[in-house]
């Protein structure tokens, strides 16, 4: 079982908060590698079994899903939805507010599914139930319906408000939550 460094694409070229927007964006992108890990990870334990790749591969996922999702949540919270929901057209807002729902239900569906991933991390499961993945399925999916809202309309909509100086402070912002120089 590979673990996340070995998934096509996982080595892009870094982007920097000099570009926060492109940065939101290549969140995107470790969110979805980090779900088709997940799924890799769910079909190797039902072929294979919960050994140490696989116990590494869900240390990946709750370590992405517990720390690094949850900063790109707030950098949205702060920086994205308050300025749509001030200055964007009505379907824009109305975007936004289901949004803002999502980020609540995606921690409560993490927070759900996430007990299987650390007993499988741990060693204390072999595989998962049918309940598991079903949590872990509605996880996935919410995830990847939200992020085609986000790129499809809060992002370029929100680009379009803001100036260069409030980009370049959003950006600091970004990388002072994550105690980047």
């Amino acid at each position: 079982m590979a673990t996340s460094a070995g998934l096509p694409g996982f080595n892009t070229p870094a982007v920097g908060f000099e570009q926060p927007f492109a940065m939101l964006e290549a969140c995107h992108e470790r969110v979805e590698r980090t779900l088709t890990l997940l799924q890799r990870l769910r079909a190797y334990v039902r072929e294979q079994a919960a050994d140490e790749a696989a116990r590494q591969a869900a240390r990946d996922v709750l370590r992405y899903f517990d720390i690094a999702a949850p900063l790109h949540h707030q950098d949205e919270e702060l920086h994205v939805f308050p300025l749509l929901l001030a200055q964007g057209a009505p379907s824009v807002v109305a975007v936004v507010q289901q949004l803002q729902h999502d980020h609540v239900c995606m921690a409560a569906d993490w927070a759900a599914a996430r007990g299987a991933l650390q007993a499988l991390a741990e060693g204390a499961a072999a595989g998962f139930g049918p309940e598991d993945e079903a949590r872990l399925d509605q996880f996935a999916q919410r995830y990847q319906q939200h992020i085609q809202a986000e790129e499809g309309t809060a992002y370029p909509c929100a680009q379009a408000l803001l100036a260069q100086g409030d980009l370049h402070a959003m950006g600091l912002e970004m990388a002072a939550r994550r105690r980047v120089g």
